[in-house]
C-alpha cells in the first residue's frame, strides 16, 4: 500500500506541475492549455485516491485541510474546462479564467505545504 501512496503522490505533483507550469509558460498571453486540463483531472483523481489510502489506512486525515483542497481543485477544474470549451470553440480565453487557474493552482500548492 505505502508503495501505491508514493507513485500517487508522484502522480499528484506531476499533475500540479502540468498547471502550475503551464500558467508560467503562457503568462504573457493566457490561455489555458491542454496539460493544465489534464493536470487538473489528475490533481483532482489522486488526490481523492490519496485521501481514501489515507482513511483506510492508520494516517491522520485533516479533514478542514482536504475540504479546503478539494474545493480549490474543482474551482481549477471547472475554470481549466471553461477554458479549454472556449478554445475548441475558436473563442479567446479571458485573461481571469486562465489566471484563475495558474493562481488556484498556487494557492493549492501552499495549502499543501504550508498547512500543517
Amino acid at each position: 500500500m505505502e508503495f501505491l501512496k508514493l507513485i500517487l503522490v508522484f502522480v499528484h505533483v506531476l499533475g500540479a506541475a502540468a498547471i502550475f507550469g503551464g500558467w508560467l509558460a503562457n503568462f504573457k498571453t493566457p490561455t489555458v492549455s491542454v496539460w493544465q486540463w489534464y493536470g487538473a483531472l489528475v490533481q483532482l483523481v489522486t488526490g481523492l485516491a490519496l485521501v481514501g489510502i489515507a482513511e483506510a489506512g492508520t494516517d491522520p486525515v485533516n479533514h478542514a485541510k482536504i475540504g479546503v483542497k478539494l474545493v480549490i481543485a474543482i474551482v481549477i477544474a471547472v475554470a481549466a474546462f471553461i477554458g479549454r470549451k472556449k478554445i475548441k470553440a475558436g473563442e479567446e480565453v479571458s485573461t481571469g479564467i486562465a489566471h484563475a487557474v495558474g493562481g488556484m493552482a498556487f494557492i493549492n500548492i501552499a495549502v499543501a505545504t504550508l498547512w500543517s
